[in-house]
């Protein structure tokens, strides 16, 4: 009869740790989760910068090409 609650009390043990595992694993991969999605915010808001920045200078760039834009010499078309 002594051998019978040694057994559950192992099995407990075991419960037990397999829990205790399963806890850690998931709170490190929430974690985890939850540096990538940070990385993911940061990585679309530079790209974002960046983009805003490409077509800010994409409207002023044809406005400053036409205020710099030579007019084309006559000769050019006469051969």
């Amino acid at each position: 009869m002594n051998k019978f609650p040694t057994r559950i009390s192992a099995a407990r043990r075991n419960a037990e740790a397999l829990l205790s595992r399963s806890k850690k694993q998931e709170s490190t991969l929430k974690i985890e989760q939850e540096r990538e999605r940070d990385a993911m915010v940061e990585k679309t808001a530079r790209l974002r910068a960046l983009r805003l920045a490409k077509e800010t200078a994409d409207r002023e760039a044809p406005a400053s090409a036409v205020a710099t834009a030579r007019p084309k010499s006559r000769r050019a078309g006469q051969k």
